[in-house]
């Protein structure tokens, strides 16, 4: 009777564990809600998103605001156009709110900032932000550093 007491205790917290996995499994995804609340589509396009993903926050002034809900390569413009969903609450950004991707957390977790403008005119579905930023790619300003270093040592022989 005993066995089968440590047997269950045991099972017990072999699913609790696996339970706690899941959980942490779906934070670090970025999978926190099960649903997304209602909102209006904007689109930016960026020459570079680096490690931006869909589901990727959306936020301005470090407050969630909308989710990235799509990013695709424009052939013609030769940028990526990303697709974001501001959530419904957040009507009032100006037409000219600059977006820029940002980097948040240890992991390097990339998101979009919004900065509000100041024109009269909010962005409604279907605008585009024409104010944007691209990802800083390390690799690239490690390589203009390198690249810069060489030059001034080349100037001084």
């Amino acid at each position: 009777m005993v066995t089968r007491k440590v047997e269950i205790m045991v099972g017990v917290f072999m699913l609790l564990g696996m339970l706690a996995l899941a959980v942490l499994a779906l934070r670090v995804s970025n999978i926190n809600t099960w649903t997304t609340p209602d909102g209006y589509s904007v689109t930016a396009r960026f020459e570079n998103v680096g490690g931006l993903k869909p589901r990727s926050a959306v936020s301005a002034g470090g407050v969630v605001v909308g989710r990235v809900t799509g990013i695709t390569y424009d052939t013609e413009t030769y940028q990526a156009k990303v697709i974001m969903t501001l959530y419904n609450d957040f009507k009032t950004f100006p037409m000219d709110t600059s977006a820029a991707i940002l980097t948040a957390g240890l992991l390097g977790e990339q998101y979009i900032g919004l900065e509000p403008g100041a024109e009269e005119d909010y962005l409604e579905n279907g605008s585009e932000i024409e104010l944007t930023q691209s990802a800083l790619v390390l690799e690239q300003v490690i390589g203009q550093f390198i690249f810069s270093q060489a030059n001034k040592s080349g100037e001084d022989e």
